[in-house]
Protein backbone atom coordinates (compact mmCIF):
# COMPACT_ATOMS: atom_id res chain seq x y z
CA UNK A 1 0.00 0.00 0.00
CA UNK A 2 1.33 3.26 -0.73
CA UNK A 3 1.61 6.03 1.55
CA UNK A 4 -0.26 9.54 0.83
CA UNK A 5 1.71 12.67 0.77
CA UNK A 6 0.96 13.87 4.24
CA UNK A 7 1.75 10.55 5.81
CA UNK A 8 5.37 10.49 3.92
CA UNK A 9 5.95 14.05 5.23
CA UNK A 10 5.06 12.71 8.61
CA UNK A 11 7.51 9.60 8.47
CA UNK A 12 10.25 12.03 6.93
CA UNK A 13 9.87 14.69 9.80
CA UNK A 14 10.25 11.93 12.37
CA UNK A 15 12.98 10.72 11.23
CA UNK A 16 14.87 14.17 10.74
CA UNK A 17 16.13 14.35 13.93
CA UNK A 18 19.27 13.05 15.01
CA UNK A 19 17.96 10.83 18.11
CA UNK A 20 15.57 9.23 16.85
CA UNK A 21 17.99 8.84 13.64
CA UNK A 22 19.91 6.68 15.76
CA UNK A 23 17.02 4.89 17.65
CA UNK A 24 16.28 3.92 13.96
CA UNK A 25 19.43 2.69 13.65
CA UNK A 26 19.76 0.43 16.55
CA UNK A 27 16.44 -0.67 16.22
CA UNK A 28 17.44 -1.63 12.89
CA UNK A 29 20.30 -4.85 14.44
CA UNK A 30 17.27 -5.89 17.35
CA UNK A 31 14.41 -5.31 19.36
CA UNK A 32 15.09 -3.70 22.54
CA UNK A 33 13.59 -1.97 25.47
CA UNK A 34 12.91 1.73 26.68
CA UNK A 35 15.62 0.70 29.24
CA UNK A 36 18.55 -0.26 27.19
CA UNK A 37 17.25 2.54 24.56
CA UNK A 38 18.27 4.81 27.29
CA UNK A 39 21.58 3.36 28.16
CA UNK A 40 23.18 3.15 24.96
CA UNK A 41 22.04 6.41 23.98
CA UNK A 42 23.09 8.29 27.08
CA UNK A 43 19.59 9.56 27.61
CA UNK A 44 17.02 9.48 30.30
CA UNK A 45 14.12 6.98 29.96
CA UNK A 46 11.04 9.91 30.17
CA UNK A 47 12.86 11.88 27.21
CA UNK A 48 14.02 8.07 25.24
CA UNK A 49 10.02 7.36 25.74
CA UNK A 50 8.94 10.77 23.89
CA UNK A 51 11.49 9.93 21.31
CA UNK A 52 9.90 6.51 20.47
CA UNK A 53 6.26 7.92 21.13
CA UNK A 54 6.87 10.55 17.91
CA UNK A 55 8.53 7.59 16.01
CA UNK A 56 5.42 4.89 16.60
CA UNK A 57 2.85 7.71 15.63
CA UNK A 58 4.43 8.39 12.08
CA UNK A 59 4.13 4.50 11.68
CA UNK A 60 8.07 3.92 11.53
CA UNK A 61 8.60 1.60 15.15
CA UNK A 62 6.18 -0.72 16.48
CA UNK A 63 5.08 -0.47 20.53
CA UNK A 64 4.24 -4.02 21.88
CA UNK A 65 3.97 -4.29 26.23
CA UNK A 66 5.76 -7.82 27.38
CA UNK A 67 4.62 -7.72 30.99
CA UNK A 68 5.81 -4.80 32.79
CA UNK A 69 8.81 -3.75 30.14
CA UNK A 70 7.99 -2.80 26.37
CA UNK A 71 10.21 -3.50 23.59
CA UNK A 72 10.15 -1.44 20.26
CA UNK A 73 11.12 -2.50 16.85
CA UNK A 74 10.54 -1.24 13.61
CA UNK A 75 7.64 -1.23 11.78
CA UNK A 76 6.69 -4.07 9.78
CA UNK A 77 4.42 -2.53 6.95
CA UNK A 78 6.29 -2.05 4.09
CA UNK A 79 6.26 1.40 2.89
CA UNK A 80 7.53 2.19 6.78
CA UNK A 81 9.83 -0.12 6.31
CA UNK A 82 11.20 0.59 2.62
CA UNK A 83 11.33 4.36 4.11
CA UNK A 84 13.60 3.42 7.14
CA UNK A 85 15.63 0.82 5.35
CA UNK A 86 16.58 4.07 2.69
CA UNK A 87 17.41 6.49 4.75
CA UNK A 88 19.45 4.47 7.17
CA UNK A 89 21.29 3.34 3.99
CA UNK A 90 21.82 6.50 2.99
CA UNK A 91 24.24 7.34 5.73
CA UNK A 92 27.91 6.22 5.99
CA UNK A 93 28.32 3.22 7.76
CA UNK A 94 31.60 4.61 9.54
CA UNK A 95 29.34 7.53 11.34
CA UNK A 96 30.84 8.01 14.47
CA UNK A 97 27.86 8.46 16.23
CA UNK A 98 25.99 5.46 15.08
CA UNK A 99 29.39 3.34 15.20
CA UNK A 100 30.03 4.43 19.46
CA UNK A 101 25.89 3.37 19.51
CA UNK A 102 26.58 -0.25 18.04
CA UNK A 103 29.65 -0.18 20.57
CA UNK A 104 27.83 0.44 23.46
CA UNK A 105 24.80 -1.72 22.01
CA UNK A 106 27.04 -4.33 21.83
CA UNK A 107 28.27 -4.05 25.27
CA UNK A 108 24.71 -4.37 26.51
CA UNK A 109 24.25 -7.65 24.83
CA UNK A 110 27.87 -9.03 26.10
CA UNK A 111 26.69 -8.32 29.74
CA UNK A 112 23.02 -10.13 28.57
CA UNK A 113 24.76 -12.63 26.97
CA UNK A 114 27.25 -13.03 29.88
CA UNK A 115 24.26 -13.12 32.29
CA UNK A 116 22.52 -15.98 30.48
CA UNK A 117 25.64 -17.90 30.76
CA UNK A 118 26.31 -17.93 34.02
CA UNK A 119 22.65 -18.87 34.38
CA UNK A 120 22.43 -21.56 32.68
CA UNK A 121 26.17 -22.62 33.67
CA UNK A 122 24.32 -22.45 37.35
CA UNK A 123 21.32 -24.61 36.47
CA UNK A 124 22.67 -27.23 33.92
CA UNK A 125 22.54 -29.91 36.04
CA UNK A 126 18.83 -29.58 37.51
CA UNK A 127 17.84 -27.78 33.78
CA UNK A 128 14.90 -30.42 33.47
CA UNK A 129 13.78 -30.18 37.09
CA UNK A 130 12.76 -26.41 36.40
CA UNK A 131 10.24 -26.85 34.17
CA UNK A 132 7.61 -27.35 37.16
CA UNK A 133 5.57 -24.09 36.23
CA UNK A 134 3.56 -25.26 33.43
CA UNK A 135 2.02 -28.82 32.39
CA UNK A 136 3.33 -32.00 33.21
CA UNK A 137 6.44 -32.56 30.46
CA UNK A 138 5.02 -35.89 30.10
CA UNK A 139 2.11 -34.18 28.16
CA UNK A 140 4.03 -31.60 26.48
CA UNK A 141 6.43 -33.71 25.44
CA UNK A 142 3.52 -36.38 23.66
CA UNK A 143 1.95 -33.53 21.75
CA UNK A 144 5.84 -32.59 20.45
CA UNK A 145 5.55 -36.08 19.48
CA UNK A 146 2.03 -35.53 17.65
CA UNK A 147 2.88 -32.61 15.76
CA UNK A 148 6.21 -33.77 14.53
CA UNK A 149 4.45 -36.67 13.19
CA UNK A 150 6.07 -40.57 12.94
CA UNK A 151 8.86 -39.26 10.27
CA UNK A 152 10.98 -41.06 9.57
CA UNK A 153 13.57 -37.58 8.83
CA UNK A 154 16.53 -37.52 7.02
CA UNK A 155 17.83 -34.93 9.60
CA UNK A 156 16.56 -33.17 12.46
CA UNK A 157 18.05 -29.68 13.73
CA UNK A 158 17.33 -29.15 17.41
CA UNK A 159 18.29 -25.52 17.67
CA UNK A 160 19.22 -24.41 21.54
CA UNK A 161 19.26 -28.23 22.33
CA UNK A 162 20.23 -27.47 26.45
CA UNK A 163 20.45 -31.32 28.01
CA UNK A 164 19.01 -32.80 24.84
CA UNK A 165 15.87 -33.83 25.54
CA UNK A 166 14.46 -33.12 22.40
CA UNK A 167 16.99 -35.17 20.23
CA UNK A 168 16.21 -37.98 22.92
CA UNK A 169 12.86 -37.70 22.21
CA UNK A 170 12.55 -37.69 18.24
CA UNK A 171 15.78 -39.04 17.38
CA UNK A 172 14.92 -42.71 17.45
CA UNK A 173 12.81 -40.45 14.33
CA UNK A 174 15.68 -39.30 12.42
CA UNK A 175 18.32 -41.17 10.52
CA UNK A 176 20.53 -37.87 11.40
CA UNK A 177 20.77 -34.99 14.33
CA UNK A 178 22.09 -31.98 14.62
CA UNK A 179 22.08 -30.18 18.15
CA UNK A 180 23.45 -26.52 18.35
CA UNK A 181 23.87 -24.91 22.13
CA UNK A 182 25.86 -21.86 23.35
CA UNK A 183 26.63 -23.25 26.67
CA UNK A 184 29.07 -26.00 26.64
CA UNK A 185 27.82 -27.04 30.24
CA UNK A 186 24.18 -27.46 28.32
CA UNK A 187 25.82 -29.75 25.71
CA UNK A 188 27.96 -31.67 28.11
CA UNK A 189 25.03 -33.22 29.78
CA UNK A 190 23.01 -33.28 26.02
CA UNK A 191 26.06 -35.83 25.02
CA UNK A 192 25.92 -37.83 28.12
CA UNK A 193 22.31 -37.97 27.62
CA UNK A 194 22.61 -38.80 23.65
CA UNK A 195 24.77 -41.47 24.07
CA UNK A 196 22.68 -42.89 26.91
CA UNK A 197 19.85 -43.16 24.92
CA UNK A 198 22.46 -44.96 22.16
CA UNK A 199 21.77 -42.34 19.39
CA UNK A 200 25.01 -42.88 17.41
CA UNK A 201 24.53 -40.44 14.11
CA UNK A 202 23.53 -37.63 16.40
CA UNK A 203 26.11 -34.39 16.45
CA UNK A 204 26.09 -31.87 19.21
CA UNK A 205 27.93 -28.47 18.17
CA UNK A 206 28.66 -25.44 20.18
CA UNK A 207 26.26 -22.88 17.71
CA UNK A 208 24.26 -19.51 17.60
CA UNK A 209 20.57 -19.85 17.32
CA UNK A 210 21.27 -16.87 15.14
CA UNK A 211 24.06 -17.99 12.86
CA UNK A 212 23.87 -21.52 12.34
CA UNK A 213 26.32 -22.27 10.07
CA UNK A 214 24.09 -24.89 8.63
CA UNK A 215 23.21 -24.49 4.90
CA UNK A 216 19.47 -23.88 3.66
CA UNK A 217 16.68 -26.56 3.62
CA UNK A 218 19.11 -29.15 5.31
CA UNK A 219 16.51 -30.46 7.52
CA UNK A 220 13.14 -31.72 7.28
CA UNK A 221 12.27 -31.56 10.99
CA UNK A 222 13.67 -28.57 13.04
CA UNK A 223 12.97 -28.02 16.52
CA UNK A 224 13.07 -25.05 18.96
CA UNK A 225 12.38 -25.57 22.08
CA UNK A 226 11.73 -23.11 24.81
CA UNK A 227 14.47 -20.99 23.72
CA UNK A 228 13.06 -17.85 21.86
CA UNK A 229 12.08 -16.01 25.33
CA UNK A 230 14.97 -16.03 26.28
CA UNK A 231 16.76 -14.23 23.24
CA UNK A 232 17.21 -10.68 22.44
CA UNK A 233 15.71 -11.00 18.55
CA UNK A 234 13.69 -14.01 18.48
CA UNK A 235 11.95 -12.95 15.10
CA UNK A 236 15.34 -13.16 13.69
CA UNK A 237 16.11 -16.53 15.32
CA UNK A 238 12.74 -17.70 14.03
CA UNK A 239 13.96 -16.82 11.04
CA UNK A 240 17.71 -19.14 10.87
CA UNK A 241 15.37 -21.65 11.67
CA UNK A 242 12.88 -21.30 9.10
CA UNK A 243 15.74 -20.99 6.24
CA UNK A 244 17.11 -24.55 7.40
CA UNK A 245 13.81 -26.45 6.46
CA UNK A 246 13.69 -28.33 3.49
CA UNK A 247 11.04 -28.24 0.93
CA UNK A 248 8.40 -30.71 2.65
CA UNK A 249 9.86 -30.23 5.67
CA UNK A 250 8.69 -28.74 9.24
CA UNK A 251 9.22 -26.50 11.70
CA UNK A 252 7.96 -26.77 15.35
CA UNK A 253 8.85 -23.51 17.81
CA UNK A 254 7.61 -24.63 21.57
CA UNK A 255 7.42 -21.86 23.79
CA UNK A 256 5.15 -20.03 26.04
CA UNK A 257 1.98 -18.21 25.69
CA UNK A 258 1.82 -14.49 27.03
CA UNK A 259 1.83 -14.64 30.77
CA UNK A 260 2.80 -12.10 33.08
CA UNK A 261 5.57 -14.03 35.59
CA UNK A 262 7.74 -10.87 35.79
CA UNK A 263 10.10 -12.75 38.11
CA UNK A 264 10.89 -14.95 35.47
CA UNK A 265 12.99 -12.18 34.11
CA UNK A 266 14.76 -11.59 36.87
CA UNK A 267 15.73 -14.97 38.44
CA UNK A 268 15.52 -17.37 35.26
CA UNK A 269 17.16 -14.75 32.36
CA UNK A 270 13.65 -14.78 31.16
CA UNK A 271 13.36 -11.46 28.13
CA UNK A 272 10.32 -11.96 26.59
CA UNK A 273 7.06 -12.86 28.87
CA UNK A 274 5.85 -15.58 26.08
CA UNK A 275 4.35 -14.85 22.69
CA UNK A 276 1.58 -14.54 20.77
CA UNK A 277 -0.02 -16.73 17.82
CA UNK A 278 0.09 -13.73 15.61
CA UNK A 279 3.20 -13.02 16.23
CA UNK A 280 4.95 -16.44 15.72
CA UNK A 281 2.61 -16.85 12.76
CA UNK A 282 3.99 -13.56 11.06
CA UNK A 283 7.62 -14.57 11.60
CA UNK A 284 6.89 -17.77 9.59
CA UNK A 285 4.97 -16.40 7.03
CA UNK A 286 8.11 -14.00 6.08
CA UNK A 287 10.00 -17.08 6.64
CA UNK A 288 7.89 -18.58 3.13
CA UNK A 289 6.52 -21.46 5.82
CA UNK A 290 2.41 -21.94 5.41
CA UNK A 291 0.04 -24.60 6.99
CA UNK A 292 0.49 -22.78 10.48
CA UNK A 293 -0.66 -25.17 13.28
CA UNK A 294 -0.76 -24.49 17.02
CA UNK A 295 -1.53 -26.39 20.01
CA UNK A 296 -2.11 -24.89 23.70
CA UNK A 297 -1.04 -26.78 26.67
CA UNK A 298 -2.57 -25.10 29.87
CA UNK A 299 -0.68 -25.41 33.29
CA UNK A 300 -2.30 -27.54 35.93
CA UNK A 301 -2.54 -24.66 38.44
CA UNK A 302 -3.93 -21.13 37.77
CA UNK A 303 -1.35 -19.44 37.98
CA UNK A 304 1.41 -21.53 35.83
CA UNK A 305 2.73 -20.85 32.17
CA UNK A 306 0.48 -22.05 29.16
CA UNK A 307 2.92 -23.97 26.81
CA UNK A 308 2.37 -23.49 22.86
CA UNK A 309 3.54 -25.54 20.15
CA UNK A 310 3.46 -23.19 17.07
CA UNK A 311 4.20 -25.89 14.04
CA UNK A 312 4.82 -24.90 10.18
CA UNK A 313 5.64 -26.41 6.70
CA UNK A 314 7.90 -25.42 4.22
CA UNK A 315 5.37 -26.17 0.73
CA UNK A 316 7.58 -28.32 -1.36
CA UNK A 317 4.98 -27.49 -4.45
CA UNK A 318 4.89 -23.92 -4.45
CA UNK A 319 8.90 -24.48 -4.24
CA UNK A 320 8.85 -26.94 -7.44
CA UNK A 321 6.86 -24.29 -8.85
CA UNK A 322 9.06 -21.13 -8.43
CA UNK A 323 11.85 -22.95 -9.42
Amino acid sequence: MALTSDQAVGMLRAAAEPTRLRILALLAREELAVLELSRVLGQSQPRVSRHLKLLAEAGLVERFPDGAWVFYRLSGAAPARALTDQTLALINPDDATLELDAERLAGVGEERAGQASAYFADNAERWDEMRVLHTAEAAVEAAILEAAGEGPFQRLVDLGSGTGRMLTLLGSRAKASIGLDLSRQMLNIARAQVAAAGLRACELRHGDILKTHLADGCADLVIVHQVLHYLADPAAAAAEAARLVTPGGRLLIVDFAPHDLEFLRAEHRHRRLGFSDSEIERWLSLAGLTGFQIRALPPAASAGLTVKIWGATRDAARVRLIA
